[in-house]
């Protein structure tokens, strides 16, 4: 079966966060995306778990995108403001999809 090239961005950020984050990447053309809760983790500060250490609200959340790479630059540029200055993490990495046409 054929695959095409695409981009997987994957954002982790504050719950609170996410509908800044999404309507930043609508806004760069994102037409899906699946929102996942994040249950705990370790970082710089040390492990956190949902039910204490991140603080204001809802806990954390992971974003997850599927797009084109002629798009990477546009949602990266429009969902940076709403990262550079809250917990998180950006990730992209390659990866193949069967139906090129939806992303």
């Amino acid at each position: 079966m054929e695959t095409h090239k695409a981009k997987r961005v994957a954002v982790i950020i504050e719950a609170v966060m996410q509908s800044r984050l999404t309507d930043a990447m609508e806004d760069a053309g994102v037409t899906g995306y699946s929102v996942l809760p994040v249950l705990g983790g370790s970082g710089r500060s040390g492990a956190w778990s949902r039910e204490g250490q991140v603080g204001r609200g809802q806990g954390m959340v992971q974003v997850v995108c599927i797009i084109a790479a002629d798009k990477l630059d546009d949602l990266l540029t429009k969902a940076f403001p709403v990262v550079e200055k809250h917990i998180g993490v950006v990730a992209v990495s390659d990866c193949e999809v069967l139906r090129a046409e939806r992303f």
